[in-house]
């Protein structure tokens, strides 16, 4: 942490440092961050700022005269289980990304230096991230559950992205989860997984795999409906 003077009081500003060559000063939502060479000197950073503090405070001005929005651009509402949560995203002076959740609220703590990474494009991976991280946490317990109930297992499974694909069998037996089943309620996510379970026995939607299916899930037409435009 540094700071400088202005006629208006102190103003202080985080250091970030890198391996990169070249000194960037950002002033992004009032925060003034200076990414700099990991062999810059406290004093060559001080230095830099300094000839940099006209332009620092203008931009400083400039958001605090901004109009303020009510609505949070670092926020967004997804589904998980079938339930709304709001991600937020914030930026802080750490090396590493932390995640808190509480209730249905998750808080998402990002390192300064990606503050330069356009919002919307952050927003995308980390979500992509939360799903495929659930994926394969409640695929373990899911698979097993659903082993258990038929008798049979995969050879392998897979937790992956794809295109309008929620599931598959692949015709080495390796069942294909896509992480935006994590979407949907548990209920639907077991009958799924179970779907591709029955396709190691019968290939093609034919009756015989909707029979079987039948057999442990009743309601699996009900949960069709639920996912159609999906394919699994």
């Amino acid at each position: 942490m540094g700071f400088f003077k202005n006629k208006s009081g102190v103003i202080t500003y985080t250091i970030d440092k890198s391996i990169q060559n070249n000194l960037y000063i950002s002033v992004q939502n009032g925060e003034v961050v200076v990414s700099a060479p990991w062999y810059f000197s406290r004093s060559q950073i001080q230095e830099v700022v300094e000839e940099k503090k006209k332009w620092i405070i203008t931009k400083i001005k400039e958001h605090e005269g901004k109009p303020k929005n009510n609505s949070n651009e670092n926020s967004k509402t997804i589904k998980i289980w079938g339930e709304d949560f709001v991600i937020d995203i914030c930026y802080k002076n750490r090396k590493t990304l932390d995640i808190a959740t509480k209730d249905n609220h998750m808080k998402i703590e990002i390192p300064n230096k990606y503050k330069k990474v356009p919002q919307n494009e952050m927003m995308e991976v980390l979500i992509e991230k939360i799903y495929k991280v659930l994926a394969k946490q409640m695929m373990e317990q899911t698979m097993e559950k659903i082993r258990i109930l038929v008798g049979f297992a995969p050879e392998n499974y897979k937790v992956e992205y794809m295109d309008d694909v929620l599931g598959k069998c692949t015709q080495d037996k390796t069942i294909i989860i896509n992480p935006e089943l994590m979407k949907y309620r548990p209920e639907i996510i077991e009958y799924v997984v179970l779907h591709e379970f029955c396709h190691l026995k019968y290939k093609t939607h034919s009756k015989g795999l909707y029979e079987m299916i039948k057999q442990f899930e009743p309601y699996y037409k009900e949960y069709d409906a639920k996912i159609s435009g999906w394919q699994y």
